[in-house]
């Protein structure tokens, strides 16, 4: 589980771009087949899902479908697993050919798009249900909730305690983050002391979503975002004032002060276990390599930083959906409430090392337990996760934030790129009449 969360936002952004492009020329068309009944009134229901590959998500997928199947008569689900790699276009291409299944997966950021679009049909009649589930596991879109998923993921800062003990710098809380000056001074007082390759590593050595996942949060901690969220009409304002041109000189200032890469290398994350990097922006699937290396009693996981109006972190991760053109609803949405049980939330949990979405599901998964080892990082995701803009749109905004992020770092002026960004976010979002 170490490299998949990275490896899965790294192609989020293509796919997400392709399905906007594909679900603007074929909205509302995927209404078709989907379920087969057989002679003894049996309906077979196809689901669909990206981990193919991915062996221990995919058997905990395949024990709950097997649990189900057992459980009644009236309905069977059958699995087809896909390459990550090639999974969203294999469904913006049958939602063209009108051939979706019943149940899919869906990424998180691409729920808007896809229920806009007609992939998707609302989850009616399960919002008790999910209402116990993390916020940021929820997909959600015009006041409808059309996925919902097992778990989530948080990004957390690796520190090596010994940097931090060494420069009289404290350790941070999720009550008591570190603020923008701390950090700046831990950051100097790192590498002052001469000990330490990089004083921080930002990873920007990934590619696609991981740009606006990860780094988005810090302009929103700063006070700006991605897109005004009251209506999802324009950026203009949150993109471009005061507070993003803070966050855009504050980025740049990592690296030309010297205190992370320009871009980092193959491998942060062994760069950090190798004593090259003092501290580390990572994810919660960093925590189990860290805990099994020869420097683990050194490693303190740390919340994000305070840069003014408290940490955010990314939220939102592979989530499960009906498809709008299903022939048999009721039988999906049957299986979504059977599936969506506490014990199956912890098995698929356990099985990708990641934070269970109940809290019930929590107290089954060891680590996670109020206390647990890994309770800290259930607890960031509940407090400062916010999920990326809830709208149509959004992978046009993420490509575009990625490009701006990047020349950024590179030099180009923040108040002009910023000022570009919201230009042709802003052009994108009105060309689509706002996805109304």
């Amino acid at each position: 589980m170490v490299s998949t969360p990275l490896k899965r936002l790294a192609t989020i952004g293509l796919a997400a771009a392709l399905a906007l492009s594909l679900a603007a020329c074929g909205k509302g068309s995927s209404s078709g087949n989907s379920a087969e009944t057989d002679a003894n009134g049996t309906a077979t229901l196809k689901l669909w899902t990206h981990n193919a590959g991915n062996d221990k998500e995919l058997a905990a997928i395949n024990q709950v479908v097997s649990d189900y199947n057992g459980s009644q008569a009236k309905y069977k689900v059958e699995v087809q697993a896909f390459p990550q790699d090639s999974y969203n276009t294999s469904v913006t291409a049958a939602a063209a050919s009108k051939s979706l299944p019943c149940i899919l997966d869906v990424d998180g950021p691409n729920v808007p798009n896809w229920a806009w679009a007609g992939y998707l049909a609302p989850l009616d009649g399960m919002d008790d249900q999910i209402s116990k589930f993390l916020p940021s596991t929820v997909g959600a879109y015009n006041g409808k909730n059309y996925s919902v998923g097992y778990y989530d993921v948080a990004l957390i800062m690796e520190a090596r305690k010994s940097a931090l003990a060494e420069n009289g710098i404290r350790i941070p809380t999720s009550d008591q983050p570190w603020t923008k000056d701390e950090f700046a001074a831990a950051l100097a007082a790192i590498k002052a002391s001469g000990k330490w390759a990089n004083a921080l590593d930002m990873q920007t050595g990934n590619t696609g979503e991981w740009w606006p996942y990860a780094y988005s949060p810090f302009l929103q901690s700063f006070g700006g975002d991605l897109i005004n969220r009251a209506d999802y009409k324009s950026a203009d304002g949150e993109l471009n004032g005061p507070a993003a041109v803070e966050w855009a000189n504050w980025f740049r200032s990592l690296t030309t002060d010297g205190y992370m890469p320009l871009k980092s290398g193959a491998d942060p994350a062994q760069d950090f276990l190798n004593g090259k990097t003092a501290i580390l922006y990572n994810g919660s699937w960093g925590a189990e390599p860290a805990r099994a290396s020869a420097i683990a009693d050194d490693i303190v996981f740390l919340p994000s930083v305070d840069l003014g109006q408290g940490p955010k972190i990314g939220g939102g991760s592979w989530q499960w959906a009906v498809s709008q053109g299903c022939s048999s609803p009721e039988g999906a949405l049957d299986y979504m409430k059977f599936a969506l049980q506490d014990k199956y939330v912890a098995s698929v949990s356990e099985a990708t090392g990641t934070i269970p979405a109940t809290d019930a599901a929590a107290a089954m998964v060891p680590g996670y337990e109020p206390g647990g080892v890994n309770d800290l990082f259930r607890q960031f995701s509940k407090e400062f996760a916010l999920v990326r803009p809830v709208t149509p749109g959004y992978p046009f905004i993420a490509t575009t934030f990625t490009k701006t992020a990047q020349d950024i770092l590179n030099g180009a002026d923040p108040q002009q790129a910023l000022d570009q960004a919201v230009k042709d976010i802003d052009a994108n979002q009105q060309s689509n009449n706002n996805f109304q």
